[in-house]
């Protein structure tokens, strides 16, 4: 990691000069509507009982605003003692993740005594969940069996662009006179219309995966409006988007042979040998046969890519996924995989809404190749390496290669007027790899760096490590952050591997669980 950390320290100030400014117009001050301050009302849940929830009326176009509204849905967990911290905005990432029921989570898994002293507030960004409009661009875009992944034939390959093609066209169709209003910035403003809302003169912010974008573009264009701010698993800004996703697909595909080195150790279980790379050659061997005969009609080597990928977020899901490996080729019953599909890679309708957004948000942030011989040339290279997720994560992303809307340009969220910034960061993350954190650390200045060493999993505090969650808790407390010598200012070991499932221990945390449900995938 410290090799890693040296490295990248010579990199920072090259790529920091690389982002580009605010979008134009993006800081320019305009007459901010009045705003209604939220009604609340209880929507308590049986894990989250002081849960209340309301919705919040903002401008489409922030530079208009008196004109069109959307709706936003919040929900909050009142603060309870009688020191007040004010307000704590909370997002899951995505783009496209819905959180208001992060609010609870958060609030609940935070020290009762730090909790008690603030607003955890949620919301669903625009066009997601329960915000209107939510976005739904093309129902049942997921469906199974899709084509494959991989473009070994000009079919192949012209059957995924076109169904890329149709999502960006149904985008355009339904919701075209949305879309140029659909990005980071204008969710960033609504962030401030929720704090003007709240009576706040400042936030309290956590972001998870994207949520450190969101948050960190707030803080460029709010700066003096930053209470504190908490970014875990951090992507890296200066990649805004096209690079970020190639800078995935390595680090997806190192997850994906942990995970297989996993099972080696725990042969005695699985039964499918001791040798990493040999398991990993029976899972493509697995993949070409679901390609030729999908499991129940629903499982075939993309559906077999979603359901494993997930393992790459949160370990926790290995011994579910090793299990419905070693039954499919040690007992030829893919029972157990197509269940794993169904709990792990299969999209419901909330998917669709989420995936309308993150595409609606990452095809408009940021300029994409419209060439796609560009794509085709940088994905076969990646794949050269990281064959197990690349050519999947494309044709999730393909559809910015024919978006309606114009881009934007990426922000650059350097700065120099912050407070300290908490970042928590793992060495071997996939969804956000170790070098965004070292980035943000570098741009955002006066910022504190806390990484577990070693860890794989995305989304890292509130998931079991006491040792982050001390941070975390003095932070929120009094705004404690860590101060070291080195490229990081405070290091925590990793949580241990997960158990098989037959040996009858928990193989995780309920808590890492319940996080990694609310975060989701791919952001």
């Amino acid at each position: 990691m410290k090799k890693r950390a040296a490295a990248l320290c010579g990199a920072v100030a090259v790529l920091a000069g690389m982002v580009t400014a605010v979008p134009a117009g993006a800081n320019g001050a305009s007459a901010a509507a009045p705003v209604a301050k939220p009604a609340w009302k209880k929507c308590a849940t049986a894990d989250y009982p002081t849960l209340q929830c309301a919705s919040l009326k903002v401008p489409l176009d922030h530079r208009e605003p008196n004109g069109r509204k959307i709706t936003l849905a919040l929900s909050r967990v009142p603060h309870t003692a009688k020191t007040y911290q004010g307000p704590l905005l909370v997002n899951p990432g995505g783009p496209g993740g819905s959180g208001l029921t992060l609010a609870g989570f958060v609030a609940s898994s935070l020290p009762k005594k730090v909790a008690a002293q603030y607003d955890v507030i949620g919301f669903d960004p625009r066009g997601v969940g329960k915000s209107k409009p939510a976005l739904n661009c093309r129902p049942g875009h997921f469906s199974a069996v899709r084509p494959d992944s991989l473009p070994v034939t000009e079919k192949i390959e012209r059957a995924n662009l076109d169904r890329a093609r149709a999502f960006a066209e149904g985008c355009a169709k339904k919701y075209a006179d949305v879309l140029p209003y659909i990005d980071t910035v204008s969710a960033a403003r609504d962030m401030d219309a929720i704090r003007a809302a709240l009576g706040a003169k400042k936030i309290n912010y956590f972001g998870y995966s994207y949520g450190t974008y969101l948050g960190a573009v707030y803080a460029k264009l709010f700066p003096n409006r930053v209470r504190r701010a908490v970014l875990d698993s951090v992507v890296d800004p200066t990649g805004v988007w096209y690079d970020d996703n190639l800078r995935q697909d390595q680090a997806f595909n190192d997850r994906h042979r942990a995970l297989m080195a996993w099972i080696a150790k725990n042969d005695r279980t699985y039964r499918l040998g001791i040798d990493p790379d040999r398991i990993e050659a029976k899972w493509y061997e697995m993949r070409a046969a679901l390609g030729k005969k999908p499991a129940d009609g629903k499982v075939g080597a993309s559906e077999l890519e979603d359901t494993f990928m997930p393992g790459g977020y949160y370990d926790g899901y290995w011994p579910y996924l090793a299990e419905a490996f070693a039954a499919f080729v040690n007992k030829k019953n893919d029972d157990p995989l197509v269940e794993a599909y169904e709990n792990f890679g299969a999209v419901d309708a909330a998917g669709d809404n989420g995936y309308s957004v993150y595409t609606s948000v990452q095809c408009r942030d940021a300029r994409w190749p419209r060439d796609w011989a560009e794509w085709r040339d940088d994905n076969w290279a990646v794949y050269e390496k990281a064959p197990f997720m690349t050519w999947n994560n494309v044709w999730y992303n393909a559809p910015c290669a024919f978006w309606p809307t114009k881009p934007l340009d990426p922000v650059d969220v350097s700065s120099t007027a912050l407070p300290p910034v908490l970042i928590f960061q793992a060495t071997d993350d996939a969804a956000t790899p170790y070098e965004g954190g070292v980035v943000t650390h570098h741009l955002l200045r006066g910022s504190s760096l806390v990484v577990e060493q070693g860890g794989g999993n995305h989304g890292i505090s509130l998931s079991g490590n006491a040792c982050l969650d001390k941070h975390l808790a003095a932070y929120l407390t009094d705004g404690t952050v860590p101060r070291g010598q080195g490229e990081t200012d405070a290091t925590c070991k990793k949580l241990p591997d997960p158990k098989p499932l037959s040996t009858k221990t928990k193989s995780t945390s309920s808590r890492g669980s319940t996080l990694h449900g609310l975060l989701g995938f791919r952001g």
